[in-house]
């Protein structure tokens, strides 16, 4: 019991000490601060006597960090990093959607970049694809996933849920399991996107299509749509177990609970595997891709060399993909 005892203190120290760590206090010095008085004091109250002023002292201490961490607001009003300064917002008209502010960044390299957003509509009767896209830049294991939508006119709508990252802090996958992010909508063109991961940071990129009937496309497209439009006004935070790129999507799309709680929306790199498992992918021809593997390698985009991001990128990125059966054109 006393193992347990320790055991359970000395984790909740670590996880208080990492809350405050990675919060987003200012200034730096009382964050920092905090974070080490915290530690301090779960410590050293071992030595308080008698042994319930000890229990009495930690129990306050956690008592009031809880406190602060249940109440600890996420804010819209932050200095960004620059490809989260500007967010998108949408709204529904008839059957029209109006998006003010997709970004279509133009990149020289990864680090050089000349900004830019523009405002589009989205007629819902043209809405005829949505794409699964996972983007991996290690292994196999952990991959960005998110979604595009097609329309009949030719237009793309790429959303990616990801982290809203601070221009004073360098990006930390462990900090997103803490407040330290609020959750933001990318919502951008495809050559933004999907072609800074392409052609500028030369990742593993993967599309496939989503078998879905019109009105859960629709249902889809309009639930990021009400999201976009709510984040802006009621912010939200970020968390890489309960709210992340790829539980976002589970979500929406209606998941079972089984599938949100499987281990693959952690190991991202496997999301695209669990939608097959689902039946949500295709339907393709299971004669030339007659497992998951053959239709992951088949699914690679392939960028020639000397390849331009220009007006014709979406297609292009689609040439040579599997074309799901009935479809016609990817």
């Amino acid at each position: 019991m006393r193992e347990l005892r320790v055991l359970a203190m000395g984790g909740g120290t670590v996880l208080g000490g990492a809350a405050l760590y990675y919060s987003t206090i200012l200034p730096d010095t009382l964050r920092l601060g905090l974070c080490g008085g915290f530690g301090v004091g779960m410590v050293g109250a071992q030595w308080l006597r008698p042994p319930w002023l000890r229990h009495v002292a930690r129990g306050g201490m956690a008592a009031m960090l809880l406190g602060w961490y249940m109440t600890d607001p996420p804010r819209n009003d932050r200095v960004w990093a620059q490809e989260y300064t500007i967010p998108a917002d949408a709204w529904r008209t008839a059957n029209v959607v109006h998006v003010a502010h997709v970004r279509n960044f133009r990149y020289r390299s990864e680090n050089d970049l000349i900004p830019a957003w523009y405002d589009a509509s989205y007629d819902l009767n043209g809405l005829e694809s949505v794409d699964l896209v996972t983007s991996y830049w290690a292994g196999e294991s952990i991959a960005h996933v998110f979604l595009s939508f097609g329309f009949a006119d030719g237009q793309h709508l790429a959303i990616s849920i990801e982290t809203r990252r601070q221009a004073r802090f360098a990006y930390s996958a462990i900090a997103g399991f803490f407040h330290h992010y609020e959750l933001f909508f990318v919502t951008a063109d495809e050559r933004d996107l999907i072609g800074v991961r392409t052609d500028i940071r030369r990742e593993r990129v993967y599309l496939y299509r989503l078998d879905l009937s019109p009105a859960v496309r629709e249902h889809l497209f309009l639930s990021y749509v009400g999201a976009i439009h709510d984040i802006v006004h009621h912010p939200l935070w970020y968390n890489t177990l309960t709210d992340n790129c790829t539980t976002g999507i589970l979500a929406r799309a209606g998941a079972k609970l089984r599938y949100r709680l499987d281990w693959r929306v952690i190991l991202s790199g496997h999301t695209a595997a669990m939608a097959y498992d689902m039946n949500l992918l295709g339907p393709y021809d299971r004669a030339r891709y007659p497992d998951f593997a053959a239709l992951h390698a088949a699914s690679h985009i392939l960028r020639l060399p000397g390849a331009q991001i220009g007006p014709d990128y979406s297609a292009a990125i689609r040439a040579g993909l599997p074309v799901p059966e009935g479809s016609g054109a990817p």
